[in-house]
């Protein structure tokens, strides 16, 4: 008969600043290397099992460090985590303008409750509102739409949900201080990290 390990934990953890699929296979590995076994891992979170006697969350949470990441702790600081993590997924991951455009829908249907909620569980935690973060990704995936130029500005502007060319075009000015055509003239790279927005 085989006896389960007591010394053996498993436990889903919340991850800051775990923005990109590059996070998720680093910290898989970095995991792995440490003896800890990675039975689920996605954008923003893990759910991990390790001795307790190799290791505790001290441990797991200094290696998650050595990665530009960070341990969660706290309810709400979660659920934070949990709003970034969808919002990254619907803005640069998804190119899809109906969803994008239901943003609040998709919010609510992923974290289960109501957008207001989200909003002031955000601000309570962030020094910028639910909406600006959403802004600020969509600017950055205009950035990198308009790397690619696979897309023209209008459609770059129906894909990312703006009511017109000359909408987008005040916003990304707004946030930028460039311009759209400046910035396609600009060389440099003008892109930030997706945990580093504001």
């Amino acid at each position: 008969m085989h006896q389960k390990d007591d010394r053996l934990h498993t436990e889903t953890i919340y991850i800051k600043n775990m923005v990109c699929n590059c996070c998720v296979r680093i910290l898989s590995m970095s995991l792995k290397e440490n003896s800890i076994q990675v039975d689920k891992i996605r954008l923003g979170m893990a759910t991990i099992t390790y001795d307790t006697d190799e290791l505790d969350m001290e441990k797991i949470n200094s290696i998650i460090q050595e990665n530009g990441m960070e341990l969660v702790v706290g309810h709400e600081q979660k659920i934070v985590e949990r709003i970034k993590t969808a919002v990254i997924e619907l803005i640069h991951q998804m190119n899809n303008a109906d969803s994008i455009v239901q943003k609040s829908e998709y919010l609510v249907g992923k974290l289960g409750l109501s957008y207001q909620q989200l909003s002031k569980i955000f601000s309570r935690h962030e020094s910028i509102t639910l909406e600006r973060f959403i802004i600020l990704n969509k600017i950055e995936r205009i950035k990198e739409l308009i790397d690619q130029e696979e897309y023209t500005l209008s459609e770059i502007a129906f894909l990312m949900d703006y009511s017109s060319v000359q909408y987008l075009s005040n916003q990304f000015h707004k946030i930028t201080g460039l311009s759209v055509s400046e910035y396609k003239k600009n060389q440099e790279d003008n892109k930030k990290p997706l945990h580093s927005l504001y």
